[in-house]
C-alpha cells in the first residue's frame, strides 16, 4: 500500500509538470525557434565562412540538440524556487510522501519536457538534410535521456538549495556555457591543443555529443561504449546528488 502511494505521488508530480509545460505555449515555440537560430546563424553563417564545402550544420546538429536539452533541464530547477515562492512546495512537503518520491516525480517531469523539445528538434533536422537511421535515432534518444536525467537532477539539486532566482544567473555563466563550449559541440576534437583536449576529456558532455555525432555521421573521437558508459555514469551520479539534496533540503 505504501509503495502504491509513492508511485501515485510520482505520477501526480510528473503529470503536473507535463501539464504546466503543455500550457506554456511560449516554451514550445522557443523550443522550435531557438534551435533554428543556432542552426541558421552558426550552421549557415559561420559554417559557410570557415568550413566551405562542408555541411557544418549537420556537424553541429548533435551539439544543438544537447544545448537545448541542457538549458531546458538545468533551468527546471528554477521551478523549485518558484514553487517555494508560491508556497506550492510547502503543500507538497507536508504530503505523506518521501523526499525521494518528490525528487523522482519532479525529475521525470523535467526529463519529459526536455525529451519533447528534443523530439521537435529531431524533426527540424529533417529540413536541414540530417539523415537518420533506426540506430542513430535510438542512440540520440539514449544520449538525450542521459543528459536530461543528469542535468535535470543537477538543476533540482540547485533549486532545492537556493531561494532566489538571481542565483541561477551564476549557473549560466559558470556552469552551462563552460560545459557546453568545452564539449566539442561546435568544433572537432582532433586538432585541439593538448591542454584543451585534456579539458574536453574530463567534461561528460563531450562524450554525449561524441556519441550522437558518431551515430549520425560516424565521426567518433572515442569508442561508442565509452561514450555510453560515461553518459550513463553522469546520469547516475547526478541522480544521487539530486536525491541527497532533496533529503537535506530545508524549506
Amino acid at each position: 500500500m505504501m509503495i502504491m502511494n509513492e508511485l501515485v505521488g510520482v505520477y501526480a508530480l510528473w503529470y503536473r509538470e507535463l501539464k504546466v509545460f503543455l500550457r506554456e505555449k511560449s516554451r514550445i515555440v522557443s523550443s522550435i525557434v531557438n534551435p533554428l537560430i543556432w542552426l541558421i546563424a552558426f550552421g549557415g553563417g559561420i559554417g559557410a565562412s570557415f568550413f566551405p564545402g562542408a555541411n557544418y550544420t549537420v556537424f553541429i546538429f548533435p551539439g544543438i540538440i544537447m544545448l537545448m536539452t541542457l538549458f531546458t533541464s538545468i533551468f527546471f530547477g528554477l521551478y523549485i524556487v518558484l514553487d517555494k515562492k508560491l508556497d506550492f512546495f510547502k503543500e507538497v512537503l507536508v504530503a505523506p510522501l518521501s523526499r525521494i518520491t518528490l525528487f523522482v516525480g519532479k525529475m521525470l517531469g523535467g526529463c519529459t519536457d526536455a525529451l519533447i523539445q528534443a523530439a521537435l528538434i529531431i524533426v527540424i533536422g529533417l529540413f536541414f538534410n540530417v539523415q537518420y537511421t533506426a540506430y542513430s535515432v535510438i542512440a540520440i534518444i539514449f544520449f538525450i535521456t542521459m543528459i536530461a536525467v543528469g542535468t535535470t537532477s543537477f538543476g533540482l539539486a540547485l533549486g532545492s538549495q537556493l531561494n532566489s532566482f538571481e542565483g541561477f544567473g551564476l549557473v549560466q555563466s559558470f556552469v552551462i556555457f563552460p560545459l557546453y563550449f568545452l564539449s566539442g559541440a561546435l568544433y572537432p576534437l582532433n586538432n585541439l591543443p593538448e591542454w584543451l583536449f585534456v579539458i574536453t576529456r574530463i567534461n561528460p558532455l563531450t562524450y554525449i555529443v561524441d556519441g550522437m555525432r558518431g551515430a549520425l555521421l560516424g565521426l567518433n573521437t572515442f569508442p561508442v561504449y565509452q561514450d555510453a558508459l560515461i553518459a550513463l555514469g553522469f546520469a547516475v551520479v547526478m541522480v544521487a546528488v539530486g536525491t541527497y539534496a532533496f533529503i537535506k533540503m530545508r524549506y
